[in-house]
């Protein structure tokens, strides 16, 4: 593992009868690493000028907070488009750590050069993936501390025009290969549009959204537990039925932010 944790426990505890504990050994102490500033992570540099406009609609630097990438860490973006947070990870694990940005083949024409710059002769730390969610052959088994799906599972669901349905990947088979890729105590981190509770999955490909209980037994089904949720995009007003991208309702969805750990 390329990143450390620290945590020192010291301290002993002494017991005597009828005689009182010495202060200095009530309780032991923990020296814990400080937590890492991901202010630093945003300033002004030569990516793209309307990440600086996402950064507060996107709530990002909660986001990586909730996420807890830290440096020296192997981080796999999934569904990672045009790499706004692929930028952001990539500065947080710095030198000794790797990002894998992931995009399937399938959306190529609507990313068109966006990866190539925000890459090539960039992010030497990050690598990418060119392929369908349930191949991730390129990634080695249980080399990632965390990988994330931000705004992406229902995807699974989502023919693209002129393919055929199922080629972005089996769900499934997407998730075992999630699980395969991650190091046992490592991270899944999901963030998703909400559908109705007991809504189709197949509302992924209509309306671009997708039930919680569909997203959490497909995690757990392919090992993972659910340690960790946090409602900071939750949006009572939005029923979940409306098509994500309705002007009335677009980037104001209620979604749901998830941390699963792996078995």
């Amino acid at each position: 593992m390329k990143y450390v944790i620290s945590a020192i426990l010291a301290g002993s505890i002494a017991v005597a009868c009828a005689a009182p504990v010495p202060a200095s050994l009530d309780a032991p102490v923990i020296a814990e690493m400080p937590a890492f500033d991901y202010s630093s992570v945003f300033g002004a540099d030569d990516r793209p000028a309307a990440d600086y406009d996402d950064y507060g609609v996107r709530k990002s630097g909660q986001v990586l907070a909730f996420i807890g990438v830290t440096p020296g860490m192997t981080v796999v973006d999934l569904e990672a488009g045009g790499g706004l947070y692929t930028e952001l990870f990539s500065r947080v694990v710095g030198d000794t750590g790797t990002v894998y940005m992931q995009n399937p083949p399938e959306f190529d024409a609507f990313l068109g050069d966006s990866v190539a710059k925000r890459v090539d002769g960039r992010l030497a730390n990050v690598t990418k993936v060119r392929k369908a969610f349930d191949d991730l052959s390129d990634i080695p088994d249980a080399s990632a501390d965390i990988v994330t799906w931000l705004l992406g599972p229902h995807e699974l669901w989502f023919t693209p025009d002129g393919a055929e349905p199922g080629v972005l990947g089996d769900p499934t088979a997407t998730f075992s290969e999630i699980a395969r890729v991650t190091r046992p105590g490592g991270h899944l981190v999901i963030l998703e549009h909400s559908a109705p509770a007991g809504s189709p999955a197949t509302t992924g490909g209509t309306t671009h959204r997708l039930d919680r209980a569909i997203t959490v037994g497909l995690a757990e089904a392919a090992g993972f537990s659910l340690v960790k949720e946090s409602d900071i995009f939750a949006n009572p007003d939005d029923d979940g039925t409306l098509n994500v991208f309705d002007p009335s309702i677009r980037r104001k969805t209620d979604r749901y932010l998830l941390k699963f750990e792996k078995n």
